[in-house]
């Protein structure tokens, strides 16, 4: 599941002409989701994936692009080549379809990739829906840090009230890191005392 559908895109779309562009877009995927890929030269849905900013406005390339990977039933190899070889705002759209596209853990590398970067909007993308249901444990509690270092709110953590419930070893991270940024006399972010009370901890007095 993902945060748009079609009809949300042609309502957002600004004009006649971006919405033209996007159906003749989604025809493209359509088509390429029903027939084998060309054996040299790259598929018109994934020019008409890079050029979506251009065409319906940067503001609406995310949901675009999301959609046409959907409409493409795109797989994870190639999602995969989409990702590296995207920009970030490409990457973006990918690790946003990924619940609707991959069912299993194997696009997790992708996941771990966004989660290495300081860009905020992939590490905001990367803890998703399908970060959610496939991350495991350990690495799921350091993508929950990576938020409150970079400055992601909390809230776009999936399921973040079901995953951290009872997590005594989240918590435990959770207060090192609050002692540490107090010892060096910087704030701790207010999500860090919320989501310690989701694990079942009271936050101290600050």
């Amino acid at each position: 599941m993902t945060p748009w559908t079609r009809d949300d895109v042609i309502a957002a779309l600004p004009d006649d002409i971006a919405r033209a562009w996007f159906d003749e877009a989604l025809a493209d995927a359509a088509r390429a989701a029903t027939t084998a890929p060309a054996p040299s030269g790259t598929p018109a849905w994934e020019l008409r994936f890079a050029a979506a900013g251009r065409h319906c406005g940067h503001g609406n390339a995310d949901a675009v692009r999301t959609v046409l990977l959907i409409e493409a039933r795109a797989g994870a190899e190639t999602l995969t080549r989409l990702y590296q070889h995207g920009s970030a705002a490409e990457r973006r759209a990918v690790l946003q379809a990924l619940p609707a596209l991959v069912d299993g853990p194997h696009a997790l590398h992708l996941v771990e990739d966004a989660l290495r970067t300081n860009d905020t909007s992939l590490v905001r993308a990367a803890v998703g829906p399908y970060a959610a249901a496939h991350l495991d444990p350990h690495a799921w509690r350091h993508a929950v840090l990576k938020c409150l270092f970079t400055g992601v709110p909390l809230d776009a953590v999936a399921s973040l009230p079901h995953r951290a419930a009872g997590d005594a070893e989240l918590a435990r991270m959770l207060t090192d890191y609050a002692a540490e940024r107090t010892a060096a006399g910087r704030d701790v972010p207010d999500d860090l005392g919320r989501v310690l009370t989701l694990t079942g901890e009271e936050p101290k007095e600050r």
